[in-house]
């Protein structure tokens, strides 16, 4: 059996010209948890073209879908930005991932710290029931350079709550904080810094970061990763793994690419 199968588009959006989503079918056999990535990517003069993705669509979905930048001269993303409804992308069988609740230790708030499309797994876990039964609030921390690359914020804010079947949890136990940082925005700033303001827990509603109560999960840039670590190792936070559950998580599976 082959290491990828063959997954059809089923939607492309287009956020910016710098941003797009997209949907396609999911092979039956496909399994993963909400949080995870998988390896997709197109045929390209005979051979599998690949790169990491985070799936936004929860586990339990029919479709899957995921979110992408555009970079002209990427080898994948140059030629995967002008997918449309009908074609066929290469899907790994095999889905990875760190962005996992059973990698951190029990809590109350779970902040998912999450920069351009490091979203992307974010969406996929904030529509998980299980992660509502596992914290009393998540607070969901999406941070761009401009309010147009706010992705899914509708979606988050409008639709979400009004969900048949998660509505009410995400009503009573999510938080959603957007921040931007090169344009005038209801809210501003780096997420390492927010973290360190007094003013930021007093929005959300929150006390100040706590070892014992609050965890974390990390998914974005390399900057925002390395500062955020700082921030949280300061105060006495350990990272976690499948063998050692800790305080946070990152994904470190695209900070290289």
């Amino acid at each position: 059996m082959s290491n990828f199968y063959q997954a059809e588009v089923l939607s492309v959006h287009h956020w910016t010209d710098r941003l797009f989503s997209f949907t396609t079918t999911r092979e039956s056999s496909f399994r993963y948890q909400s949080g995870q990535f998988a390896m997709i990517g197109l045929d390209v003069d005979g051979k599998p073209l690949m790169r990491a993705y985070s799936m936004v669509s929860p586990h339990y979905e029919e479709q899957l879908e995921f979110l992408s930048i555009k970079v002209p001269d990427g080898p994948l993303t140059s030629r995967l930005q002008n997918i449309k409804v009908g074609d066929s992308i290469l899907v790994g069988r095999k889905a990875s991932g760190t962005l996992l609740s059973q990698n951190l230790l029990p809590g109350k708030r779970l902040y998912l710290l999450g920069t351009g499309t490091g979203l992307a797994p974010f969406m996929s876990i904030i529509r998980d029931p299980d992660i509502y039964e596992k914290f009393e609030q998540v607070i969901l921390m999406h941070g761009c350079r401009q309010v147009s690359e706010l992705a899914y914020q509708q979606r988050i804010m409008d639709e979400l709550p009004k969900d048949d079947f998660l509505g009410e949890l995400i009503g009573t136990q999510l938080i959603y904080y957007p921040t931007v940082t090169r344009e005038p925005f209801e809210n501003q700033g780096r997420i390492p810094d927010l973290l360190t303001s007094d003013s930021f827990y007093e929005k959300i509603g929150a006390p100040p970061m706590s070892m014992q109560d609050d965890r974390f999960m990390l998914c974005g840039s390399p900057a925002m990763l390395k500062d955020t670590v700082q921030v949280l190792e300061t105060r006495g936070l350990t990272e976690g793994n499948m063998s050692h559950p800790g305080h946070y998580v990152i994904e470190r599976a695209f900070v290289d690419k």
